[in-house]
């Protein structure tokens, strides 16, 4: 074990899980550091009384035959689903288009469950925000947030190679100092925010769909939330803003955001709902498509980034970014 390389995996949404789990098929020791209270990143639940929202990623889609295999996995497990469901095109004129053929998954019985499935077989550090890299004896430290709760071992172990599962600004951030090359590269990657409001009801919302994509207004999806398999009874309804509303509304307050979206939710046929919460995804999807290697890595640093936005913004893409990353860590000594 001593011998043994020794990864630092930032973010612990599912490309860092991914990464990580691939790491330590591969014989690694793997440590994983997240600033959020949980593990998922935008694969998120929101839970109140009686109720739940995926506010984050809606569902996913599975193409490529490792992501099959893996989901595979995760049906067997009982943390996935086939989301049976209608799903309706509202408006014209714009790409968002609904494929009758298309087969749409959701973890369940949230969607954050299949992270926290793989998170179980890991080691994760929860609350804990990394504020910078350090270079030790040609090896890697990692400086913490002060309000972080004191763990000394944590902050004066040394890591082989250390891998940024981020979005592209933090990760931008945090190479910055280190790798100016993988910096420009996240760089040039921009991500786009998006609103979410969650809003429950007490009585079914009448509209003859679960689901809808959006081509008018400031919306671009909506969902019925408890026709998602596995979810509570109580009728509850996630909105998604489209990228050009949230990006002018970006630094609106939760309760201005909330009443512009139950507006534009009442145009489409919506009620006002009982009670409702909006959460802010300031790095909701990429502006660009897929790279050519869905991952960066600095063999010289042993330095190297994952991400859904490097691979055309989707659950599986994550997923696939992170495992491509783990497999090229294996020259780590």
């Amino acid at each position: 074990m001593l011998n043994t390389p020794h990864i630092a995996v930032i973010g612990a949404g599912l490309a860092g899980l991914s990464c990580a789990t691939q790491l330590e098929q591969l014989g690694m020791r793997v440590s994983i550091f997240d600033k959020s209270r949980g593990t998922g990143g935008r694969m998120s639940t929101r839970r109140g009384d009686n109720w739940q929202a995926d506010h984050g990623a809606q569902y996913f889609t599975a193409r490529d035959p490792l992501f099959v295999q893996e989901l595979a996995r995760w049906q067997q497990a009982g943390v996935a689903d086939l989301w049976q469901t209608t799903i309706a095109v509202l408006g014209d004129g714009s790409p968002h288009r609904n494929d009758g053929n298309t087969l749409r998954y959701v973890g369940v019985p949230r969607m954050s469950s299949p992270a926290r499935w793989l998170a179980n077989e890991l080691s994760v550090s929860t609350s804990a925000r990394v504020t910078a890299l350090i270079r030790h004896q040609h090896r890697w430290r990692l400086r913490f947030d002060e309000s972080m709760p004191e763990r000394e071992l944590i902050k004066n172990t040394d890591y082989d190679a250390v891998v940024l599962a981020l979005p592209s600004a933090q990760a931008a951030e945090l190479s910055r100092t280190h790798a100016p090359g993988l910096t420009a590269q996240c760089e040039a990657s921009a991500m786009r925010p998006c609103w979410a409001a969650m809003m429950h009801f007490s009585t079914p919302v009448a509209l003859p769909f679960d689901a809808a994509f959006v081509n008018a207004g400031p919306l671009r999806w909506i969902a019925r939330d408890n026709s998602k398999p596995g979810r509570p009874g109580s009728e509850t309804w996630v909105l998604h803003a489209n990228t050009d509303w949230s990006t002018q509304h970006l630094e609106d307050s939760a309760d201005d955001v909330i009443r512009a979206l139950t507006e534009a939710f009442a145009v489409l046929g919506g009620p006002v709902p009982d009670n409702a919460g909006a959460h802010r995804w300031r790095y909701a999807e990429p502006v660009a498509g897929a790279k050519a290697d869905n991952f960066l890595w600095d063999a010289n640093l042993k330095l190297g980034v994952c991400g859904d936005w490097l691979n055309a913004g989707r659950v599986e893409g994550a997923w696939l970014s992170g495992r491509a990353l783990a497999r090229t860590l294996t020259s780590v000594e």
